[in-house]
């Protein structure tokens, strides 16, 4: 489980980017006690963790809090990309579970009950949003934060950012979807490799991992996060959803399942108005607008 001693490892991470979260976030001090801001623009809604004294390490309070985002924008026609960001040097050091449910005394089924109703309802949330997902991921990003950047569909790192399977540390099982997402990212040999050592896997070379879509300065990640997200924003709203879900179940099924829900997703894409305009612009060789409906 992503304990709060997953911070421990922020000697681990690189120089501060707080500057990489101001762009995705509104501007202005913090309200008291608020330690998840978010702010929709042009179509995309950022997700901004704020509490860089911890790390980020996620607290009950913002776990619960990003599930409603997320939940909020697949009902949010005016939603169309979600970028998941983080101020300070940790993107996530883990789950803080200081007075948490996990605390005090305990009876048969607590554990994989808080586990089901926590961190596997977060990774869920994202896998199952509607609108494309972006991790802008801006510093070390350890356990259930690690995992948390692994759900979302494209993975953008700070060079300065880093990657722990923290678990194996404390004694502990990945938990958060670890064991689901990361063969299915680096397969199996790499996964055991990555969770029996939890060694700090810097950014580069999770990008030639394939744990991370691209691996930009620093200072460019607020500006290209954002650039993606548009791009994103502006793209036909329905297909996306769909090809995510065909994407997402593909290694869960056979091909003949898969080959089914394919042609079942685009006889209902083909109802959309953005699948008309994509056809129509192409016979008329113009740009294509899009409007996510």
């Amino acid at each position: 489980m992503s304990a709060a001693g997953s911070a421990a490892s922020a000697h681990e991470a690189a120089a501060d980017v707080a500057g990489a979260a101001e762009a995705a976030a509104s501007g202005g001090l913090r309200p008291p006690g608020e330690t998840v801001r978010h702010t929709t623009d042009s179509g995309v809604s950022w997700i901004t963790l704020d509490r860089p004294e911890a790390m980020n390490a996620v607290t009950w309070e913002q776990r619960e809090r990003i599930i409603a985002l997320l939940d909020g924008a697949n009902a949010d026609p005016a939603v169309r990309a979600v970028v998941i960001t983080a101020t300070g040097k940790g993107f996530c050091a883990g789950a803080d579970l200081r007075g948490g449910a996990m605390a005090g005394e305990r009876v048969a089924g607590d554990v994989a009950r808080t586990i089901r109703l926590g961190a596997q309802r977060l990774i869920a949330a994202v896998l199952d949003c509607e609108k494309p997902v972006i991790a802008a991921v801006n510093g070390t990003a350890a356990g259930i934060g690690a995992h948390l950047a692994f759900a979302c569909d494209l993975v953008l790192a700070a060079e300065s950012a880093r990657f722990i399977e923290v678990f194996v540390r404390r004694g502990l099982v990945p938990d958060g979807g670890g064991a689901y997402l990361l063969p299915r990212l680096v397969g199996p040999q790499r996964a055991k490799e990555l969770m029996f050592f939890g060694d700090a896997v810097a950014a580069a070379d999770a990008e030639r991992l394939g744990l991370v879509n691209r691996v930009v300065p620093d200072d460019d990640l607020p500006a290209v996060a954002r650039e993606w997200a548009q791009r994103l924003a502006a793209g036909p709203t329905r297909s996306l959803a769909l090809a995510k879900q065909l994407v997402n179940a593909s290694l869960d099924g056979d091909r003949r399942t898969a080959f089914a829900a394919e042609a079942a997703a685009q006889e209902i894409n083909m109802t959309t108005q953005d699948a008309r305009e994509g056809v129509a612009s192409f016979v008329e060789r113009r740009t294509p607008k899009y409007r996510g409906l």
